[in-house]
């Protein structure tokens, strides 16, 4: 087993949950409440993405292809690491580091 010490970000899943899996001690599980989607990063991009695409119309899936690509083309890196950071997993890796 490795010194490094590990963080897993993970929902309530039955499967995420069961008391069958084994954690090695240098990997923290860090499981969000139950019925809470805001909690994963990822939905925050999505989020920013829709309010670029409000009020717009697409007639075939190539227009829409189109427009989702000129959309991830303008989102900087900042803008993904601002949009995906969430202030306790910060924390968690910061106090993981120190461990």
């Amino acid at each position: 087993m490795g010194e490094d010490i590990a963080i897993i970000h993970m929902d309530r899943a039955g499967a995420h949950t069961t008391n069958e899996l084994s954690w090695p001690e240098n990997l923290i599980p860090v499981c969000q409440p139950s019925h809470s989607p805001e909690l994963n990063p990822i939905e925050r991009v999505w989020e920013y993405i829709k309010k670029e695409l409000v009020g717009e119309v697409f007639t075939t899936l190539e227009q829409l292809r189109e427009r989702l690509k000129q959309v991830l083309e303008k989102i900087t890196l900042e803008q993904i690491s601002s949009l995906s950071s969430y202030k306790f997993i910060l924390e968690a890796l910061f106090y993981a580091a120190s461990y």
